[in-house]
């Protein structure tokens, strides 16, 4: 269709479709109503432009209390008269108070601005809504699937015989590295025993895996879908870094080896979520192979070190692993989601396999017909392969590398920001991109009135909309965390971040007539 050159125009054509009511049949997406197609494309990205080019500050600042008023009265049984209307009412609900981690004062969770050749992918594989469970449902986008795992296998230097599959984010990454860990420890330990026939075996809930303390819990959550609890997750210390503990994992080991307890699996992690740490992998391999154990690296936030050209020895270790989790959406600036569960031998991807006679029947082996279920927890699964293809083949792995490394320059020259002015302290020096840190002025010595400072000074920036920023507890005590994954930012932007901490932080002190005062406010 003839667009004019604001981004804005909509043709009458597209009037007229946004503005009538839509007929269900008509509304489908197929060769007949293409126009209709364009036309929604272009009045939603519309939407996005002009929502992006007015963003001034990452959040709204609205509150939960304030934003669900809004949804009382929606009857999701009545249908709007048109899609304009629906348009602007995803504005009202969902536009005008969206987080957005593409400004310069977001800095909370591990969320990254995305590459707009990654927009383009999702466009088409939300058209075309390939399933990637079986050949017959993907055709050439099972084989860019696994030309994408193969690549990435050997970035991390798996070998030969590694194979993956693409899977929704390291959640999803990390139980099936504990499911086949399991299994695997069973099979050593019933002579032999199969858990996906069988069931768990006696005593199973002897099994034990080793993580830091500072680790993902996700790894808890997996013990407990698994069967094995909460309380199978031994965790270990960690050093001043963050980082696993060698002689503390050593030590947890022989504790539970001597109480007759099963060690199955050690998490290791490539970037934790709340220090970015990475723990000393070529060590924790070793005991993992003096002790027979399943040797996991949880990478979702550091697999961005893949294709650094400056700081990859930081993942010195990581081709030791029996498996590995990357999250692309994390740290290769990739729309949720889009992530990978990685293992040295693709034999062990077997304890996931089912054959089911009306889908991946056990002959399309022999026949060679690739069906990716075999390998992954999902059935119906997205193409998100399609969005790292698309990022690789246009902007390359050298830039997007580029890009991870402007992130740790940032997280360098933020922390020489804290340290400069005085009034931080600081719970470690960062590996990655993440600074842990809390506002303590020299005049403020008490854990209790510090602890609901730094948390006011959180909420105060979220509710006026200055700045997005996060927060976690070191040994108890409450910090504020910067997570920089947003390679447009320059040092002076986080200057400007950490000056606005100080600033908040002072103003209310200011307010308050004591810590007492402070602490009953928060």
């Amino acid at each position: 269709m003839n667009m004019s050159s604001t981004p804005t125009a909509i043709t009458s054509l597209a009037r007229s479709v946004l503005f009538d009511a839509i007929d269900a049949r008509d509304g489908l997406f197929n060769d007949r109503n293409l126009s209709s197609y364009d036309d929604y494309l272009c009045a939603a990205r519309d939407r996005v432009v002009r929502t992006i080019a007015a963003v001034d500050r990452p959040f709204s600042g609205i509150a939960p209390a304030e934003l669900a008023k809004r949804f009382v009265d929606i009857d999701l049984d009545e249908r709007l008269p048109d899609v304009e209307q629906a348009l602007d009412e995803v504005d009202a609900l969902y536009l005008r108070d969206a987080v957005y981690f593409h400004h310069p004062r977001y800095a909370a969770h591990l969320n990254c601005p995305v590459l707009n050749v990654a927009l383009l992918a999702e466009t088409m594989l939300s058209a075309v809504n390939t399933s990637m469970d079986t050949w017959d449902q993907s055709g050439g986008a099972t084989f860019m699937e696994q030309k994408l795992i193969d690549w990435t296998a050997a970035r991390i230097g798996l070998g030969t015989t590694a194979d993956g599959v693409f899977t929704s984010g390291g959640t999803q990454s990390n139980l099936m590295a504990m499911l086949l860990a399991r299994d695997n420890a069973c099979i050593a330990r019933a002579e032999p025993h199969v858990a996906k026939h069988k069931g768990l075996p006696a005593d199973f809930h002897r099994l034990r895996i080793f993580a830091s303390r500072a680790g993902h819990f996700s790894v808890q959550k997996a013990a407990a879908v698994l069967g094995l609890g909460h309380d199978a997750v031994v965790p270990v210390a960690c050093d001043a870094q963050q980082r696993m503990d060698p002689g503390a994992l050593a030590q947890a080991i022989a504790a539970a080896e001597a109480a007759g307890d099963w060690p199955m699996a050690v998490v290791a992690t490539a970037g934790t979520t709340d220090f970015g740490s990475i723990d000393p992998l070529p060590r924790i391999a070793e005991l993992c192979r003096q002790h027979a154990l399943w040797m996991h690296v949880d990478a979702a936030y550091g697999c961005g070190l893949l294709v650094s050209r400056r700081h990859r020895q930081l993942l010195a270790g990581i081709e030791q692993a029996d498996s590995v989790t990357v999250d692309y959406h994390k740290s290769f600036f990739q729309p949720v989601s889009c992530g990978a569960f990685l293992v040295r031998d693709r034999r062990q991807l077997a304890h996931l396999t089912f054959h089911a006679d009306y889908l991946n029947p056990s002959s399309n082996v022999a026949e060679g017909i690739p069906n990716l279920v075999d390998k992954s927890l999902q059935t119906t699964r997205r193409f998100d392969a399609l969005k790292l293809w698309m990022s690789l083949r246009v902007v390359g792995a050298d830039a997007i590398g580029e890009l991870f490394d402007r992130l740790l320059a940032l997280a360098r020259s933020g922390h020489a920001s804290l340290l400069q002015q005085g009034c931080f302290e600081l719970a470690h020096a960062p590996q990655l991109s993440t600074l842990v840190f809390r506002f303590r002025p020299d005049h403020l010595a008490d854990d209790a009135g510090l602890d609901a400072l730094n948390r006011q000074i959180r909420r105060e920036l979220a509710r006026n909309g200055e700045a997005i920023i996060a927060a976690t507890r070191v040994s108890g005590r409450q910090y504020l965390k910067f997570t920089l994954l947003n390679p447009q930012l320059e040092s002076a932007d986080v200057d400007a971040l950490v000056m606005l901490v100080r600033r908040t932080g002072e103003r209310l002190l200011a307010a308050a007539a004591t810590p007492l005062r402070l602490g009953e406010q928060a």
